[in-house]
């Protein structure tokens, strides 16, 4: 939890990002993530000043262990200081203990951002997903958080100004907008519509632009022509290195290049990774045609 203090922001995390939504996929199946289509809404965790505390607090606990189908998990909330927004014991169950920091108190508008993401360490232990070490853990817990949608009250509890600021999670305020862009263009949602941060709603809006940006990269026929033409170039080095090599990765390409076979058994290959879940997609180099992604089905179109 970042209280008054520098916010970081851009995507030191990307790479590690994109492996949680890969593995969301790999782990869970693309019928299950889909289960998750509708996001938790608004009116889900409202919570006002003139509502009591204990029960509130409960109540939004209860709609964030219903959102991830949680049906024998008992959350039991309580408050005390710490340095962190929030812990949860991850116990064997059937109840979990989750404690918030004190200044939830007096921010309750926030308390669901913190919930989601405790519930769903609940979530991720149940289904024993896990990355090594801490840091990479919680980029996956605040990956799973948003694409599986509760993560956007994460995003809109970034606040910042010239006095002070406020974030919850390991994420950036731009890689939390990244993920959620990346739900909301494979379930059709319009998140932007959800925030009361502007800062939320900048970030959401830079974290758009990356995703959109993963759609439009060679072999893919939404490149651009500056993509393409390097894509062509690289393409033809591949081909004339010949066989017997390793893989030839270009420079600042997501793609690369597997030379073909000696005797030409096997063709030339590019590898690149789905726009959708990361997960990399081996095709020949033959030029157009259509592909479809084996773990989240989306249908690319090609020039490879």
């Amino acid at each position: 939890m970042t209280d008054g203090g520098p916010v970081v922001h851009g995507y030191p995390h990307l790479e590690t990002v994109r492996s949680a939504i890969t593995a969301l996929y790999k782990r869970l199946s693309y019928d299950t993530v889909h289960t998750f289509e509708t996001s938790i809404t608004p009116a889900d965790v409202a919570f006002s000043d003139q509502d009591d505390l204990h029960l509130g607090v409960q109540r939004v606990a209860r709609e964030m262990v219903r959102h991830l189908r949680l049906p024998d998990a008992r959350v039991i909330v309580s408050f005390r200081e710490m340095e962190h927004a929030a812990y949860v014991e991850l116990a064997a169950g059937p109840e979990y203990f989750i404690e918030l920091n004190d200044r939830f108190r007096t921010h309750r508008r926030d308390i669901g951002a913190a919930l989601a993401h405790e519930v769903m360490h609940v979530y991720l232990h149940r289904l024993d997903l896990a990355f090594p070490g801490t840091r990479d853990n919680e980029i996956l817990t605040d990956t799973a958080t948003t694409y599986l949608g509760a993560g956007w009250l994460l995003l809109d509890a970034f606040r910042e100004d010239g006095a002070s600021s406020q974030k919850l999670g390991y994420l950036t305020p731009e890689e939390f907008g990244y993920v959620l862009a990346k739900r909301a263009i494979a379930f059709g949602e319009a998140p932007e519509t959800w925030f009361t941060s502007a800062q939320a709603y900048t970030a959401y809006t830079k974290g758009l632009a990356q995703a959109r940006r993963d759609e439009q990269q060679p072999p893919l026929t939404a490149a651009g022509w500056a993509g393409r033409r390097r894509y062509a170039k690289d393409r033809r080095y591949a081909q004339e290195r010949g066989s017997g090599g390793a893989g030839v990765a270009p420079r600042g390409g997501a793609y690369s290049f597997t030379p073909p076979s000696r005797g030409g058994a096997e063709p030339l290959r590019v590898s690149f990774p789905c726009p959708t879940c990361q997960q990399r997609i081996r095709l020949p180099a033959r030029g157009r045609m259509r592909a479809r992604c084996t773990l989240c089905r989306t249908v690319l179109e090609c020039d490879t």
